[in-house]
């Protein structure tokens, strides 16, 4: 539990909000029902062990900021509550109002155990894959996906180092619950696009396309966008991704249009599955661009837009 002050309700409730929601608990001394609540919120705070952290403000103390928000919620009496999430305030409620209604409340914005546990799992993932374990953060991205299937983010990450394991029938089962989103939701495009061509790729009776029949037949008509595109896939199942999407800045500069903008779709997901998770900095300060994936973007604005 916080007190809230002047002096500290920028750190500790407005940034503090940005990794854990808040819930700001506004009361005063002579306030009966704000007596009753406080002890149940206490409680509430140590029955969802760290899911949202409690503060208080004393009304008569800091009456800057509880008129603030009391005007914003149209409120004039206390106790008054107020869930701040991500640096805002975003819900409240007014009065000693029962334990049950209050879960019920935090359950809409606090977030559920397994989320936790799917977030503490995918956050080992990334350290693992920092430190070169491999098995270790797919073990992890496993369990986060367990956890939380739900998890877009994890499940992305889970699939995506499957596939560049070359495991692409363990990646198409770890898909298979979100392929229906793949059209949607780009990043889930960009591995459905990945599997097709580890599809194309894989042989069929004993034979499989070759990069080198994509290029004579390049060389022989050099607006075979089809050969092109097959040349694209086989050097993406390769994860020679630079080289796959200098192909297919070939077939935009000769067609932006071709086959529905298939080279350009193709060009995006090639974008999402190469970036790299942001690194971590200090609060305030912007992660910077991967080097690769903004100097591709920007050749592709330029083909697009010329």
């Amino acid at each position: 539990m916080i007190d809230i002050t002047l002096e500290n309700f920028q750190t500790e409730l407005i940034d503090g909000s940005m990794t854990t929601p808040v819930l700001l608990d506004i009361w005063a001394e002579w306030c009966g029902p704000c007596k009753q609540l406080g002890p149940v919120l206490e409680k509430l705070e140590v029955e969802y062990a760290g899911r949202f952290t409690l503060a208080k403000l004393d009304a008569d103390k800091v009456p800057q900021i509880s008129q603030q928000l009391s005007q914003m919620f149209g409120v004039r009496s206390i106790p008054f509550c107020v869930m701040f999430k991500d640096g805002q305030p975003v819900d409240g409620f007014v009065g000693a109002i029962p334990a049950d209604q209050i879960r019920a409340f935090l359950d809409k914005h606090v977030p559920g155990e397994d989320e936790l546990e799917a977030a503490e799992h995918e956050e080992a993932a990334q350290d693992a894959l920092a430190e070169g374990d491999t098995e270790g953060a797919l073990e992890r991205l496993q369990h986060a996906v367990a956890a939380d299937p739900a998890n877009d983010d994890a499940r992305f990450d889970y699939v995506k180092l499957l596939m560049q394991q070359g495991r692409v029938d363990d990646a198409k089962v770890a898909f298979a619950p979100v392929i229906a989103k793949a059209p949607a939701v780009r990043r889930f495009d960009a591995l459905q696009r990945w599997m097709d061509a580890a599809d194309f790729a894989a042989p069929v009776a004993g034979a499989a396309p070759t990069i080198a029949d994509a290029e004579a037949r390049i060389a022989a008509n050099k607006r075979d966008f089809d050969a092109r595109y097959d040349r694209a896939r086989l050097l993406m199942q390769a994860q020679q991704w630079t080289e796959a999407m200098d192909e297919l800045l070939d077939i935009l500069m000769r067609d932006k249009g071709w086959n529905d903008e298939l080279a350009r779709k193709t060009y995006i997901a090639i974008l999402e599955i190469i970036e790299p998770p942001k690194p971590k900095v200090a609060d305030g300060q912007i992660p910077p661009d991967d080097p690769t994936v903004a100097s591709y973007r920007r050749r592709l604005s330029s083909v697009v837009l010329s």
